[in-house]
């Protein structure tokens, strides 16, 4: 079984920061990599930020309307964290982060296990 724990979010006025960390335990925990995802109901959940493991290298990918504006870092210790800037009020959602060992980067369904969300609202 693996666990994620989700910390950071919060309330930010427009044009404000924060960073949102994951971090990913138990068994074969590092044989998994994390994806950002995002929801306002009822909207379905969307991809914000993972890496696509496809090629020789892992890179980041973001969505178009997120990409100068949030970074994803894979911390040690199996953390990795969402550091969002310039935030906007249609930032605003429940953010989740999940795992997954294979599949594509940008699909939830391709993720085995998932965070508890933490609420993003952006003030404007």
């Amino acid at each position: 079984q693996v666990r994620l724990v989700q910390t950071g979010g919060g309330l930010v006025q427009a044009g404000g920061s924060l960073t949102l960390s994951c971090t990913v335990s138990g068994r074969d925990a590092n044989t998994f990599t994390v994806g950002w995802f995002r929801q306002t109901p009822p909207k379905e959940r969307e991809f914000v930020a993972a890496l696509d493991l496809s090629g020789r290298t892992a890179i980041p990918n973001y969505r178009a309307s997120v990409e100068d504006r949030f970074t994803f870092f894979t911390r040690v210790g199996n953390r990795f964290d969402l550091q969002m800037t310039n935030l906007k009020p249609e930032d605003t959602a429940v953010y989740y982060c999940a795992a997954r060992q294979t599949g594509p980067y940008y699909t939830p369904s391709a993720y085995n296990y998932w965070g508890q969300g933490t609420q993003v609202t952006v003030s404007s």
